[in-house]
């Protein structure tokens, strides 16, 4: 790992809402991978004092934008401290669905390149003096899902991740005793996407790894189901559901108080 990406610099302090009693704080972090500049988001409870859980949050394929922010937002809400980082680097924020593919491919396609990304954003929390280090879980959207479930494959020191409608499948499937993580699965039970055969593999893995896992469908629930912006025509592979959205945040509450306590 390249010295220069331990010492990220606090651009600017960008954001400050108020939640009942939350101060909730916002600050764009930049950070690096060798001379590549990454530019991550936090979030936390200016209110609060002492160390408290993190959570590591990871974009869909359009990158660090509003939606990931906004997630980030309230897990801070939560009472976490929130850590959106950054797998494509500053400035590479694609809109076109094209662009986000090609973009999304270079990392799906070179799974060590992506696991350096998400572990320098996992190291940004790790040294953070209001985290407690051995309460750290990460969470992830369509391509941030899949990027999670990549960081616990590595055997990352992670308390557990949840991945909402990501990809399951890998090239580096995890080697037994592996992963560190307790794993929720968040996924539609209509998603084009992620065909049966490649839940069961991931199933299949999973149980060869000894991963305490739990993998949730919700019903009527297809590709991107937790974001607004995918809009309401199903028929896509793409849509948001209202159900599933509430629910699969509910079901990552729960999960988070069986691994934080």
């Amino acid at each position: 790992m390249n010295p220069k990406a331990l010492f990220p610099t606090a651009l600017s302090l960008v954001a400050l809402t108020v939640s009942g009693f939350a101060v909730i704080k916002t600050e764009v972090v930049e950070y690096k991978d060798g001379e590549t500049v990454l530019e991550g988001f936090v979030a936390y409870d200016d209110a609060k004092s002492g160390p408290r859980p993190g959570v590591l949050v990871i974009h869909d394929w359009t990158g660090v934008q509003d939606y990931t922010k906004r997630r980030a937002t309230m897990l801070a809400e939560l009472g976490y401290v929130a850590f959106a980082a950054d797998i494509y680097g500053k400035g590479v924020r694609p809109t076109d669905p094209g662009e986000c593919a090609k973009e999304a491919g270079k990392y799906k396609g070179d799974l060590p390149l992506l696991r350096r990304r998400v572990t320098l954003g996992f190291d940004q929390l790790l040294k953070r003096e209001d985290v407690v280090a051995q309460q750290i879980a990460a969470v992830g959207y369509c391509f941030g899902g899949t990027t999670v479930l990549e960081l616990a494959r590595s055997g990352s020191p992670l308390a557990g991740v949840v991945s909402f409608h990501g990809g399951l499948g890998t090239t580096l499937p995890a080697a037994e005793g592996a992963v560190k993580a307790k794993v929720l699965v968040c996924h539609g039970a209509d998603d084009p996407f992620v065909k049966p055969a490649e839940q069961a593999a991931f199933k299949e893995e999973m149980a060869k790894a000894k991963v305490k896992m739990e993998f949730i469908s919700y019903p009527d629930a297809v590709h991107s189901f937790t974001k607004k912006e995918a809009g309401d025509d199903k028929s896509k592979g793409n849509a948001y559901n209202e159900a599933a959205d509430q629910k699969s945040w509910e079901d990552m509450k729960a999960f988070f108080k069986t691994i934080f306590g």
